[in-house]
């Protein structure tokens, strides 16, 4: 099955979001705009995940978990991957307390890792992001990106981590395998 572990903002952050992003959605159709049900931050990718590993992945999230603490975060700004003049993925980034996001990154990685499921971008710098919109063919999003620079959402607390199965197909859907709370902010 195809997995990854992620944070889930709550659903007002989302609202604030989607207000945001409203106005720009009918001046690129262009763009798959992401279904909002889907709304993550993604800490680890993981591929394909036989049945054995993840047996042995789901408690190693849990100890991972516990080793962390609640991070505070706000989604904020924009961006696009490979990068805004021609881009496949427009993104609302994160700001907060990145450090403690990417130690819990690192951490879901490693536990994934010695359960025998080894993320295929391991080695690859972490950029905390939620997708908004995405293209097959790379295409400019420089106004896009610029409409939402200024950008900054309400703060929220993530207070658990998520492991996601992803089923792929006409309207792609998730659903969550696990959930594991953090512990309590300092």
């Amino acid at each position: 099955m195809r997995l990854f572990v992620g944070l889930a903002p709550p659903p007002a952050v989302l609202d604030d979001l989607d207000a945001a992003c409203a106005p720009l959605r009918p001046l690129r159709d262009d763009l798959r705009w992401t279904n909002r049900a889907a709304w993550h931050i993604t800490l680890a990718f993981l591929g394909e995940v036989t049945d054995l590993s993840l047996t042995r992945l789901q408690p190693r999230l849990e100890r991972a978990a516990r080793r962390h603490h609640a991070v505070p975060l706000s989604l904020a700004g924009a961006g696009a991957f490979p990068k805004p003049a021609r881009a496949n993925v427009l993104w609302t980034g994160l700001t907060g307390d990145r450090r403690g996001l990417a130690e819990l990154a690192a951490s879901v990685g490693a536990a994934a890792r010695r359960a025998g499921a080894v993320p295929p971008d391991a080695g690859r710098p972490f950029e905390p992001h939620l997708t908004l919109a995405r293209c097959r063919a790379p295409v400019d999003v420089r106004g896009l990106v610029a409409s939402l620079e200024d950008y900054q959402g309400p703060e929220w607390t993530a207070e658990e981590i998520y492991l996601i199965r992803s089923v792929l197909g006409g309207d792609p859907r998730y659903e969550t395998v696990g959930t594991w709370k953090l512990r309590p902010p300092v």
